[in-house]
């Protein structure tokens, strides 16, 4: 009798085991994957991330363990991102926030999809290219607060403390424009702030802009970039997303 009771197979302790061994199993997919978020105004709504962007990730990092978000808007304000976004001075304008809830809802539908904790995954990034509206709105005074501010509750938002951050740096399409007074503003404040955090990084488009556009015309320090400055740019975004990624490690 005792014989057997010691030969008798628990079945609730193998049971257990195999659970752990799943759970551990998912942990270690959903660790490896990457998930990055792009949003900004027309230049990142101009951007193809499968011209050049994701094929560098997926090289990198593989194919099956890159997300990638997208949702971009042209001549947008951060107000349209940044929920606490408040003027210097007065009540107005408002913080109107659509724009990031649109991207949140892409960015849970993408989530759900993939199967990706944003706590368990290898790495978060943000990719920013915006700042032109509030530039030539004369808004710079309050832009390096929003940003920050935006960095801060998107990764509140996904639950996550050690976000990455990309800026693309406004080109230098405004610089010798008369009516665009805070352009260079804007463009310090992305500087400093991609210089402040170790997971934070930027990326140079003054030499995107010059050259034959999507449309076969010639522009000359324009707004929006080239139809190889768009790829460009995207090599540019994805390596130094790279860069930030394995430095964090």
């Amino acid at each position: 009798m005792s014989k057997n009771r010691h030969n008798k197979i628990d079945y609730k302790k193998i049971v257990s085991i195999v659970l752990l061994l799943i759970s551990q199993l998912i942990f270690s997919q959903e660790n490896e994957k990457h998930l990055f978020i792009l949003s900004g105004q027309s230049n990142m709504q101009l951007l193809r991330p499968n011209e050049s962007f994701k094929p560098i990730l997926n090289e990198e990092f593989g194919k099956k363990n890159v997300a990638v978000v997208k949702y971009a808007l042209g001549s947008m304000p951060i107000r349209r991102w940044y929920k606490d976004w408040k003027p210097t001075s007065g009540d107005t304008p408002k913080a109107e926030p659509d724009l990031y809830d649109s991207l949140m809802v892409r960015v849970k539908e993408v989530i759900k999809k993939r199967k990706i904790n944003p706590k368990n995954a290898a790495s978060v990034t943000f990719i920013w290219m915006q700042g032109e509206r509030d530039a030539r709105k004369e808004f710079g005074e309050v832009y390096e607060k929003s940003l920050l501010g935006l960095y801060k509750q998107l990764s509140d938002d996904l639950g996550i403390k050690k976000m990455n951050l990309v800026i693309g740096r406004l080109s230098d399409c405004g610089l010798k424009k008369k009516g665009w007074p805070h352009w260079q503003m804007i463009r310090d404040i992305q500087v400093n702030i991609a210089n402040s955090n170790k997971r934070f990084g930027w990326i140079d488009t003054d030499d995107l802009n010059t050259g034959v556009n999507r449309a076969g015309k010639n522009i000359v320090d324009n707004i929006h970039m080239t139809k190889e400055g768009y790829v460009i740019m995207g090599e540019r975004f994805a390596k130094k997303a790279i860069e930030i990624i394995k430095l964090n490690k």
